[in-house]
């Protein structure tokens, strides 16, 4: 019973953590256009990893 008076401050000061690192993240635009980079990181094109010269 006594374990509880100090999981539950340890478990709120996690919970204020966790939506000031949210908060945060929606101000500095982090979500601003998630359609964009998925589509960006599917139709660019990648370097081979090999060569073809070296083939």
């Amino acid at each position: 019973m006594t374990s509880l008076i100090y999981l539950i401050p340890l478990a709120i000061g996690i919970c204020i953590v966790g939506l000031l690192a949210f908060f945060w993240t929606v101000k500095s635009g982090q979500y601003e256009d998630p359609k964009g980079d998925a589509s960006r990181m599917l139709y660019t094109e990648d370097k081979p990893i090999v060569d073809e010269d070296d083939l």
